[in-house]
């Protein structure tokens, strides 16, 4: 055969999917959710699919009683040879496999400890190491994500070579930039064995005195993406970059965002088992019915006319609880109602419950998680607010569009890509939105809204049916990341699956 045919491969694309957490086993964020979604969908678009992930104490019973052990071998880190065991499930048809390790993950939450460096260096590796260990995680594609698997990419690169680890391909993946994984220099060689390697040294540190593992798979790995196209330009700017911003322009085409999706399953107003009656983009009178029930709830006058504005996400200020606080009072006096669910940062709980008490008939906080009543937000509410300083995608307003409650949304990141702001001229639009960081322009966003939703409800409905019928599935993203796959493993024939009936 000519040196510049490539063969042809005829199998499905082997990818190991690698994350710190994965839904329903363990969950902080985002990140879990991603992981727990995302795979299902690249086997649905034709890739063979395994997950691989921590075995925390914290994995639920139910799983752990069902995992098998595969195998366990030794990881080299440094000075170190530590016990690696891998134990494995299938749920939902993926093959899940967990790294098994009681010092390092045999401990009550996921992450916050003195030596998270050590513990995902190890996690790194292990995950590496066991492409040769464990024959059924051999793989075409190495998918890593967020700072807690960056430095796969850099052992493979640097400690692994020969037939099984030469024809592995990398793609990392961005969640937040705002969590990196920086360490004393004193990791380099005490934890990771890398301070011998010169390439290395260059292109972890992030200053004279500390690495950054989030920049290794930056400079490391084959192809890089995160979680929204409008993130990934963000992050090219100093305001966003996190001082990585040189780090992503200089990925160039090899750096792109992909925007995530939703469990379209899961978070359907049609077969919801949360709400107190179900509804569609066909008929929406079931949505009424909901909300009677929300403002029932929450001791709220059960008025069809009273509008209801819902946030649920974590109180911090990237979430945008700065413009919130200023906000509460101006929409207090226009007779909105609102909800507030989620924890975080002691000073805005505070703020939240402040408001709870002095406009106890139409503001309540919920300062706790509860699903079921986030659902109900979602399902009940008019508006959802979502002023977030800066938001790589988020999940939340997509989910708020595909319940019929119309976000109001701050023009950043994932939030631009997914929400269509309403055209007064052309009709057109899925939400609201305002451009700039303050809560004046919110609260015109907000008000904006209203005075649809208060005087033109023909025009409200339609707005409504334009942003459920928005699909917000998981294929699209797998589709575009098995597009780029194939980019990086060209030989491999793209498997497509027979459409039903054929």
């Amino acid at each position: 055969m000519p040196k510049n045919i490539t063969r042809r491969v005829r199998r499905k694309l082997r990818v190991l999917f690698a994350s710190s957490e994965v839904a329903p086993f363990s969950k902080t964020g985002g990140l879990g959710d991603v992981a727990g979604a995302l795979p299902l969908a690249l086997r649905e678009a034709g890739c063979k699919v395994a997950v691989i992930s921590p075995n925390y104490a914290s994995i639920p019973e139910q799983f752990k009683s069902k995992m098998k052990h595969l195998g366990d071998f030794y990881v080299p880190l440094s000075w170190r040879r530590v016990y690696c065991g891998i134990e494995h499930l299938v749920y939902r048809g993926i093959d899940y496999y967990f790294v098994d390790n009681e010092y390092y993950f045999a401990r009550d939450g996921l992450y916050g400890y003195f030596d998270d460096g050590e513990r995902f260096a190890f996690f790194a590796k292990a995950i590496v190491e066991a492409i040769s260990q464990i024959e059924q995680l051999r793989c075409d594609i190495l998918h890593c994500n967020d700072w807690q698997t960056a430095l796969s990419p850099v052992f493979l690169r640097e400690f692994y070579s020969g037939e099984i680890y030469n024809n592995v391909k990398t793609v990392f993946t961005v969640h937040n930039v705002k969590f990196q994984g920086q360490y004393s220099d004193d990791v380099l060689g005490d934890i990771l064995g890398l301070h011998e390697v010169p390439a290395a040294v260059d292109q972890l540190h992030c200053d004279e005195q500390s690495i950054n593992f989030m920049k290794g798979a930056l400079r490391y790995s084959d192809w890089v993406t995160t979680v929204s196209p409008t993130y990934a330009n963000e992050l090219k700017d100093p305001y966003f970059g996190e001082q990585l911003e040189f780090e992503f322009q200089r990925r160039g085409d090899s750096f792109q965002g992909v925007l995530n999706g939703i469990d379209t399953t899961l978070y359907d107003p049609a077969t919801d088992a949360c709400l107190q009656k179900n509804y569609s983009v066909t008929n929406l009178a079931g949505k009424q019915v909901c909300k009677t029930a929300l403002q029932k709830e929450l001791g709220f006058e059960e008025d069809p006319d009273r509008l209801i504005v819902g946030f649920v996400g974590r109180l911090t200020e990237q979430k945008g609880l700065d413009l919130i606080q200023y906000g509460v009072d101006n929409m207090m006096s226009r007779n909105i109602q609102m909800v507030v669910l989620g924890t975080g940062d002691a000073t805005y709980e505070n703020s939240m419950a402040y408001f709870d008490w002095r406009y106890h008939d139409q503001f309540r906080a919920k300062l706790c998680f509860d699903a079921d009543l986030a659902q109900r937000i979602y399902a009940g509410s008019d508006l959802f607010l979502m002023p977030s300083r800066f938001e790589p995608c988020g999940l939340s307003q997509m989910i708020s569009m595909r319940y019929g409650t119309l976000p109001v949304v701050h023009e950043v990141g994932g939030l631009v890509d997914s929400v269509q702001s309403y055209n007064r001229f052309t009709h057109e639009g899925t939400g609201f939105s305002f451009a700039h960081f303050n809560a004046d322009e919110m609260l015109d966003a907000v008000y904006t809204a209203a005075e649809i939703f208060w005087t033109q409800q023909k025009e409200w409905h339609d707005i409504q049916k334009q942003a459920m019928s928005v699909d917000f599935g998981w294929h699209c993203a797998a589709d575009d990341y098995v597009d780029l796959y194939h980019q990086l493993h060209p030989e491999v024939d793209r498997y497509l699956k027979k459409k039903s009936g054929n």
